[in-house]
């Protein structure tokens, strides 16, 4: 039951995570703009929003660059969703009432809270390599970084910044998927019994779908300023002998606020909303079916 948790939820993590990738891939060229070390830098940037930087990626560096870094995406659902959702069905099954084979609110979001650490600690450095293809697009051509794949990218930054650079931006990356795991997955299984229980719907694809967009707007909400600062915590350029731009996730958040106003710990809100409500419904409904698919294994 446990390895067959992991597979079922690695497979459907795979599937969503590469059909959303163009909007994943937008966001965070969103939650990059603007980005300066003073307020009259980044006052001078243009107000960009996710149609605008996808028509602008699509105009100069083409079609394809909407899948830049989806090699990342792929290793970095295997390690991280596949370890989250996985180990979520496990405690999940562990501390449900043996009577009733229900589990209160609590408890989900606490499973979820603990899958959601584990598995950002073993994802890292794939989430570290998806950002850095996907922002690469934006810098000059003199100052892009160029990786081929994301075995070029891991290779490279353990080779030029150190095993540990693997590992840059992960006490953000752990704190967004506690919270992502915990309201995504504890938000769908609540919904989804709440409508069941009511007998508002049967349980099919209607009631996937509702439940899912019901979890994704609620992780998109909790998330999205976690996810600013990660994202330009482990884009930044640190040059042998320089500077970081940013001291830590803390001074990444002051600095942000200071420069570009409050509201820019929600930059990238609408594609985030935009990319989680189609993950989330691709995630689940996928899962569903995977499950109905291995249920005799």
């Amino acid at each position: 039951m446990g390895v067959k948790g992991f597979v079922e939820g690695g497979l459907a993590s795979i599937v969503a995570g590469c059909s959303t990738h163009p909007l994943d891939l937008i966001k965070v060229r969103l939650q990059l703009h603007g980005e300066a070390q003073t307020a009259t830098i980044a006052s001078s940037a243009p107000r960009m929003g996710p149609i605008s930087v996808g028509y602008r990626i699509v105009r100069t560096e083409g079609l394809p660059a909407l899948f830049s870094g989806i090699s990342a995406t792929v290793l970095r659902q295997t390690l991280y969703s596949t370890t989250r959702m996985g180990l979520y069905e496990i405690l999940k099954s562990r501390w449900s009432d043996p009577d009733s084979a229900t589990i209160p609110l609590p408890r989900k979001i606490a499973a979820g809270l603990i899958a959601g650490a584990v598995g950002a600690a073993v994802g890292n450095p794939a989430d570290v390599a998806m950002v850095r293809m996907q922002a690469d697009g934006r810098l000059p051509p003199e100052q892009r970084r160029n990786y081929r794949s994301v075995a070029d990218a891991i290779r490279r930054m353990a080779k030029q910044e150190g095993v540990t650079s693997l590992w840059r931006g992960s006490s953000l990356t752990v704190n967004r998927a506690m919270i992502v795991t915990a309201s995504q997955l504890a938000t769908y299984d609540q919904v989804k019994e709440m409508v069941l229980e009511k007998g508002l719907m049967n349980d099919g694809i209607g009631t996937h779908v509702a439940a899912s967009f019901a979890a994704g707007f609620v992780a998109a909400v909790a998330s999205n300023p976690v996810d600013v600062i990660k994202t330009r915590v482990m884009n930044m350029r640190v040059g042998e002998g320089e500077k970081p731009p940013y001291a830590g996730a803390l001074d990444c958040a002051v600095k942000t606020v200071r420069s570009e106003g409050a509201m820019a710990l929600y930059k990238g809100f609408v594609p985030t909303i935009s990319r989680q409500g189609p993950f989330t419904v691709v995630l689940f409904v996928t899962l569903e079916q995977v499950r109905k698919l291995l249920k005799d294994f």
